[in-house]
């Protein structure tokens, strides 16, 4: 039986979204923008697509010309977000069909009721910033003052979230986590997505260090997702990095947390042997989103991007016959962009299965497309949402895509 491999190379965009505009990112491009601040070198995902997708979205390869191995396609987001949630849940077959609640741009962000409701739930002296921030920012301006005072750093973004920083050793890290609890609790109500614990180390501004100890409490998908239906089904799933904080624990079978892009490809690796007949491993490969994307890096960004390349042969020369391997993300976050939050993009696809001929699937009309694929490929779902293509039968063959 088959087994899936799907790695989340989080918020690397291919621009293009129709709806861009709307979100104030028209003209967002991750990929394009990092190309035109560097000669970027993956020559293993060009091989599997990723320039071709570039045209396909925006209408520029700004790749060298690669002979395709693989299939490739591009997909647009359906639901109304570009968060990490949203589009993580659309990719496992379940769009968002309601509006998120999202905090003003106002200081405090955050409503009195709430405020007070964490303050003397928790028996706190109070909260520290309050407002719409960068994390590593947020830290370094607010953290000596949290040191001396004890009141943790919350803080919000474009997405909806609320994220609670404080100190591991001078507050405690279960006393954090207990704090993102009462927090969680409070804004079910208010539509609020995730709340994020950000624990941090550090004595001094300039020393302080965000550590891979975050978790997310995150609201439970409204329907099936295909880790829910494999898990359901029997059959094994692997989830590494957030991706069980995504998908808030529900079929997200053995979670293996580890931080750095690095840990997550040697922990995919050292977990593909063992994987079942007819599994899923999925992998989120978060330092793209907030190392680069947030702190506006292309050229970290792109040195990240072409680490990851250089082990993606590794990879590939794990899959067994059947074993079908796919490459996208969940959102864009253009390291050139205005400001701090991600951008409305459209994601590249890229996939692959020894021996299979390459080709093109074309623009897939929903993230869902991608979930979708991969539960038919298993004999598994169908999933509520998504169309499925056929990588025995890619729409077309790929000609070469110009490069510019």
């Amino acid at each position: 039986m088959p087994r899936a491999f799907l790695l989340i190379l989080d918020s690397f965009g291919v621009g293009g979204a129709p709806d861009a505009a709307s979100f104030g990112d028209e003209g967002a491009n991750t990929l394009l923008h990092i190309c035109d601040h560097m000669s970027l070198e993956v020559p293993h995902m060009a091989s599997l697509g990723l320039g071709r997708a570039a045209a396909l979205s925006a209408g520029r390869n700004p790749l060298p010309e690669t002979p395709l191995i693989g299939q490739y396609g591009v997909a647009r987001e359906v639901s109304r977000g570009k968060d990490t949630i949203t589009g993580h849940w659309e990719i496992g077959g379940v769009p968002l069909e309601f509006d998120w609640g999202y905090f003003p741009h106002t200081i405090p962000a955050f409503p009195q009721e709430l405020i007070d409701g964490i303050v003397t739930r928790c028996r706190l002296p109070g909260l520290l910033a309050m407002c719409h921030a960068s994390g590593t920012e947020v830290i370094e301006t607010f953290g000596e003052e949290h040191i001396r005072s004890g009141k943790p750093i919350a803080y919000t973004s474009a997405d909806s979230v609320l994220q609670i920083a404080a100190h591991e050793e001078h507050f405690g890290l279960e006393r954090l986590y207990e704090v993102c609890r009462v927090a969680r609790e409070l804004t079910y109500s208010m539509n609020i997505g995730r709340i994020i614990a950000r624990p941090f180390i550090g004595g001094r501004r300039g020393s302080f260090a965000r550590t891979g100890r975050r978790k997310d409490y995150a609201v439970t998908p409204p329907r099936p997702t295909l880790l829910d239906v494999l898990s359901r089904s029997g059959r094994d799933v692997v989830s590494i990095g957030k991706i069980g904080d995504i998908y808030a624990h529900v079929g997200t079978g053995r979670e293996i947390k580890v931080a750095g892009n690095r840990a997550f490809m040697d922990t995919t690796l050292a977990n593909m042997d063992g994987l079942g007949e007819g599994g899923l491993l999925m992998t989120n490969f978060v330092d793209f989103d907030t190392e680069f994307g947030h702190r506006r890096d292309p050229v970290g960004y792109g040195r990240a991007l072409e680490a990851f390349d250089a082990e993606l042969p590794l990879i590939m020369a794990r899959l067994k016959a059947g074993d079908l391997l796919i490459l996208t993300a969940d959102h864009g976050n253009d390291p050139t962009w205005s400001g701090t939050d991600h951008t409305r993009e459209q994601v590249p696809v890229m996939s692959y299965m020894p021996g299979l001929p390459p080709g093109s699937f074309g623009l897939r009309r929903s993230f869902a497309d991608i979930g979708q694929t991969i539960a038919r490929h298993l004999g598994a779902g169908p999933l509520a949402a998504g169309e499925a293509w056929d990588p025995l039968s890619p729409v077309a063959s790929a000609p070469p895509a110009a490069h510019s």
